[in-house]
């Protein structure tokens, strides 16, 4: 199992000594549930709807943990790092382009048409031009936006133009956001906010690109926040406290980004494709000392983009553009039509009553509320499938926020345009 380089989610059943034995890859990346039915047998699958009316408890399947029969066994957390790295500076930044490289080149074997997801950001537009220069001919990109407001299409066109891409933006309305959301939620098995605000546009488009091209595989730029650290890691009081919010990200992000960018494809019968997830290089950034990771420059991310600045892939002006989360980068006016939803569906009393309602994890905004009523209306008494709303470290001086958008932090910026 420890040599295992993929992603991937296996059960195999042993005839001879009538066992099943299960696994998942080590981030999570695909997905895998377990349950246990009335008599006590085990059963697993892809999606926790399967199991929903079979067992009487359904779990997420620990990633980097195999189930050999009888016990789940951890073989592989690429979080644990024994000691940091005591590279030079030039060997940090000439190992992270390599083993980024090195994860998009693996990734573009395949027996259908590939596609890069391309919003314009750093992470999206890093893959698409590393992929654009492996390949040696024009790629297929997609980008996906509002019908107003979109701040991420204007950036991606710009990449798209750089790398010489065969480009394509898919544009949606509110209309699509409202009518999408309960079919949304179900797909995803999830009630956290973020997960389904960031799922909305991504969804949408995905659909598009399985019905009007012939991609089936999609790149996507996942996993480099959590390594590199979002816009509220700027506030991890030290190092120690930077790298052990990384660690606990990595491992959480099966109920999260890669929940999201799997469920998103595979519910359009695309293949999802994570870059930045690929072993090698997580567990070699996490091994970098976590104060060469934090934002000391006022710029995040400072290592990742410094490491290519020499190869000339992006445009500057991309290179070192802010952060600006997915969700809002689609269109600040998405979310606020998901919150004028829910505003117009229930009172302030409704928010108050939601702690008896449901005292495990209580929604707290009417926004909250909105999508816990419609996961449990599909999946009731299973919402413990994920363990938190995604959230800055309240813990954490000008994070304790009531919003998971970065826009709610005072160090936005220019972010948002």
């Amino acid at each position: 199992m420890k040599d295992l380089d993929a992603e991937y989610a296996f059960v195999l059943y042993d005839s001879k000594l009538k066992k099943y034995f299960a696994g998942r890859d080590p981030i999570g990346i695909r997905p895998l549930f377990y349950g246990h039915a009335e008599d006590g047998a085990i059963m697993f699958a892809s999606e926790m709807k399967t199991l929903h009316h079979l067992c009487k408890d359904v779990k997420a399947f620990p990633p980097g943990h195999y189930y050999d029969g009888e016990k789940f066994i951890l073989y592989r957390d690429v979080t644990d790092v024994e000691s940091a790295k005591d590279d030079t500076m030039d060997e940090i930044l000439d190992n992270i382009s390599q083993y980024l490289m090195d994860g998009v080149k693996k990734r573009l074997q395949a027996d259908a048409p590939l596609g890069f997801l391309l919003s314009g950001g750093l992470d999206s537009s890093l893959v698409s031009a590393l992929g654009a220069k492996l390949v040696n001919k024009p790629i297929k990109t997609f980008a996906v936006g509002m019908n107003e407001g979109a701040i991420d299409l204007k950036y991606a066109k710009i990449v798209a133009d750089y790398i010489g891409s065969d480009h394509t933006e898919i544009i949606f309305t509110k209309k699509d956001v409202l009518e999408v959301l309960d079919e949304l939620i179900y797909l995803l098995e999830t009630w956290d906010i973020t997960t389904i605000r960031a799922s909305v546009g991504m969804y949408i488009m995905c659909k598009w690109i399985f019905k009007n091209t012939p991609v089936r595989t999609l790149l996507s730029g996942e996993i480099s926040d959590e390594l590199f650290g979002y816009k509220y890691t700027d506030f991890a009081p030290d190092a120690a406290a930077f790298q052990e919010e990384s660690a606990k990200r990595i491992r959480e992000l099966y109920m999260y980004d890669v929940l999201r960018a799997d469920r998103c494809m595979a519910g359009a019968s695309l293949e999802a494709r994570v870059p930045f997830g690929d072993l090698k290089f997580v567990e070699y950034v996490m091994s970098i000392p976590a104060e060469k990771k934090m934002n000391t420059t006022g710029m995040g991310k400072y290592l990742l983009r410094k490491s290519f600045e020499k190869y000339n892939l992006l445009p500057e002006s991309i290179l070192w553009r802010e952060k600006a989360a997915f969700s809002d980068a689609v269109g600040h006016s998405m979310v606020d039509y998901l919150k004028e939803a829910a505003e117009e569906k229930y009172s302030q009393d409704d928010v108050v009553l939601a702690a008896k309602k449901y005292p495990y994890r209580t929604p707290f905004t009417k926004e909250s509320l909105m999508y816990r009523d419609i996961f449990e209306k599909h999946f009731p008494g299973k919402s413990e499938v994920i363990s938190d709303y995604w959230m800055p470290n309240k813990s954490w001086e000008n994070c304790n926020v009531d919003d998971p958008s970065a826009r709610a932090l005072p160090n936005y910026g220019k972010s948002g345009e």
